[in-house]
């Protein structure tokens, strides 16, 4: 069988390319031959072995996304209570302020206005219903009277709600737990501030390299009350040299 001619004519070359390719596939041709000789049953070549210099393949690492911001604690500020009676019964009864515990929560009392605002880090272990109850309350409770000042003057506030075994301060930290603690002070519109407890201090802009007993003022929305931060009530319950020292401190600072 004899195939078309290949040689270009006068005619449409398309039509023609169309014509050969037409009769080959009539005569059966419709494939691609190669004269080669292939071995199909041949074992396959082994891969070559990397180089002794050659690089090795790149890890590639998985770069875990960053965590989560904590929530904030007490959720967004705008919804916290701008009164101090909506706030203390907001702060009994929001279940966002905390996770949760073994421990009742307990409110802070007192009035606004108060001469001296006493802030624990939290209730005592035996606190059930009223904060500062226990032997701890019962220390301080006998220093105010030595101080001539009245239960009625004194607002007590703690800044976690419930007795909390070794709390996560840095957590709580960034938690929001000192921006909630300065609005219950804002709230509470004390002439003094008194704070019981080395984690408070920081909580309020305080350096605390500088020692935690260190706290002048807290400055918060334009105000400034004058302030003494000291060691826990544990501490002075234990030492009759820190509490000599803590009344020389507070003469000083009452003068």
């Amino acid at each position: 069988m004899t195939g078309p001619s290949t040689t270009p004519t006068d005619g449409n070359l398309v039509e023609e390319f169309e014509a050969a390719l037409a009769w080959w596939n009539a005569a059966g041709v419709d494939q691609d031959f190669s004269d080669d000789a292939t071995d199909w049953l041949a074992e396959p070549e082994p891969a070559s072995a990397p180089s002794a210099n050659a690089a090795p393949p790149a890890i590639k690492k998985k770069v875990a996304p960053p965590p989560p911001p904590p929530p904030k604690i007490g959720g967004e500020k705008d919804s916290w209570p701008t009164d101090l009676a909506g706030f203390q019964h907001w702060w009994v009864n929001n279940s966002s302020i905390d996770e949760g515990g073994a421990f009742p929560v307990i409110g802070p009392a007192g009035d606004a206005g108060a001469q001296l605002m006493v802030i624990v880090a939290e209730p005592e272990e035996s606190d059930v219903e009223t904060l500062l109850s226990g032997p701890h309350g019962n220390l301080l409770a006998g220093m105010m009277r030595a101080a001539n000042i009245s239960a009625g003057e004194i607002y007590t506030a703690s800044v976690l709600r419930r007795h909390t075994p070794m709390p996560d301060w840095q957590a709580l930290t960034s938690s929001g737990i000192g921006d909630l603690t300065l609005h219950h002070v804002k709230l509470a519109a004390p002439k003094r501030i008194l704070t019981f407890g080395r984690n408070i201090p920081p909580l309020f802009g305080n350096d605390t390299a500088q020692g935690g007993a260190i706290l002048q003022n807290v400055n918060h929305e334009g105000r400034s009350i004058p302030s003494m931060g000291v060691g826990s009530l544990s501490d002075l319950l234990r030492s009759a040299g820190r509490r000599q020292r803590f009344w020389q401190r507070w003469l000083e600072w009452t003068e």
